[in-house]
């Protein structure tokens, strides 16, 4: 028993390292944009510290998915839609997949703006047209399905957005919509090793005109022992049962003046026993998940009106830091949201992506092509200011010390392999 011992310490432990070197969803391998790499670059261009590059055919607002050797891309080329795998050593192409005909832009995004999701053996993936397929990491097709076929026309002003959520064996898939149809908004949750719907949970708001359009994707909350998906979107803040899907709570927080144009974009994000849901720009607000009905005057911690309108934000617990739509970075105490600095401009641009945060540096793109470094802590300081020149929707990857940039015209693995 005694040999047994660090040998089972050893096997619990290989599945958490394993995860810290991939960046299997949108936000990462914490679900929240942060990562425990360390030494990453801090200054590039398009051909100073570049690995690799391979062209792109179009923009896209998906990020790039990295597990062991594979790099996975949802990719908008002419009118169809694809999911490509690429050899994450030296960025060729291993597979292309056909996901969909009948991609279209509509304003700044088009139809490949979901991120793929990883499992380690399957990459599952979502097109903004509703259609989701399950491949093996050889690019065989397991299965294949189509939301709107299923449930109706998306009804989102601005076309789909959402990237699913992988937790446990299930894919959780929200719609929430009402600007162009009068279809009620809805989460499912989809088996990942059949395609089929396990659940399929409504979501009634009171939001009207284009308040319950959301564009944002759902996130995972433990609550002691328990576990909750969070969904933000509609002047809601909702959370449910992985399990049955049942809604457990809702806080009405995200739009009290009743702003009939509130979409919402900022995806919801959890960190120590705290909730953060974006607004359209405010308010900001921190909700304590847990509770049953609605917990809008007990569980709602603090709210904040400098909060941002597309990008996600991020946090290490202590501090949280945000940067909005025009460069302007803003950080605040995570647990009282009370402002650490504030106002602090970055490169005057539209900021479309979403930063992360690694070894003490914040990463965030802007629309021109250039990805801004700055130091993480209760004093504002630039690092680098690396100039792609390239439009750019997507957030930035990381794994095993590189940064994986994505630009309108070509992916680039930046730094060198740890």
């Amino acid at each position: 028993m005694r040999m047994l011992l660090p040998l089972v310490a050893i096997v619990i432990t290989l599945p958490s390292l394993a995860v810290a070197e991939n960046w299997p969803q949108w936000r990462g391998p914490n679900l929240d944009g942060t990562s425990t790499e360390k030494g990453l670059p801090i200054r590039w261009s398009r051909t100073e510290n570049v690995t690799w590059t391979i062209p792109m055919p179009s923009r896209s607002g998906s990020t790039p998915i990295i597990w062991g050797e594979r790099i996975f891309l949802n990719v908008a080329d002419g009118d169809n839609l694809e999911l490509w795998c690429l050899n994450r050593e030296k960025g060729d192409i291993l597979w292309k997949r056909p996901m969909a005909p009948g991609n279209f832009k509509i304003n700044k995004q088009n139809m490949s703006s979901p991120s793929p999701v990883v499992d380690g053996t399957n990459v599952y993936v979502l097109t903004g047209t509703g259609v989701l397929k399950a491949f093996t990491f050889e690019g065989k097709e397991l299965w294949s399905r189509e939301i709107q076929k299923d449930y109706g026309k998306f009804g989102l002003n601005w076309g789909y957005g959402s990237s699913p959520l992988l937790y446990k064996n299930a894919l959780y898939v929200q719609v929430l919509h009402g600007m162009k149809t009068q279809d009620p908004s809805y989460v499912l949750k989809i088996d990942t090793g059949t395609g089929k719907t396990l659940a399929r949970t409504e979501r009634p708001t009171k939001a009207k005109v284009e308040a319950p359009d959301a564009y944002t994707t759902p996130t995972v909350a433990t609550v002691g022992s328990k576990t909750e998906i969070i969904v933000s979107g509609g002047d809601l803040v909702t959370g449910y049962d992985p399990e049955s899907l049942k809604e457990l709570w809702r806080a009405d927080v995200l739009n009290p003046t009743a702003f009939a144009m509130n979409r919402i974009i900022a995806s919801p994000l959890y960190k120590n026993g705290i909730v953060y849901a974006s607004s359209r720009v405010k308010p900001f607000v921190a909700v304590k998940p847990g509770g049953s009905g609605d917990v809008t005057q007990s569980n709602v911690l603090w709210t904040y009106d400098n909060g941002p309108d597309v990008p996600t934000p991020v946090t290490d617990g202590e501090l949280l830091y945000i940067v909005n739509d025009r460069g302007i970075v803003f950080c605040i105490d995570a647990k009282t949201g009370a402002q650490v600095w504030g106002g602090e401009r970055i490169e005057k641009a539209i900021y479309s992506s979403s930063p992360v945060l690694a070894d003490g540096k914040i990463y965030v793109p802007n629309e021109n092509g250039t990805v801004t470094v700055f130091k993480a802590g209760r004093k504002f300081e630039l690092l680098a200011e690396n100039k792609m020149e390239e439009y750019m929707l997507s957030s930035v990857a990381l794994s095993k010390g590189q940064i994986f940039v994505r630009t309108e015209k070509a992916l680039y693995c930046i730094g060198k392999r740890q």
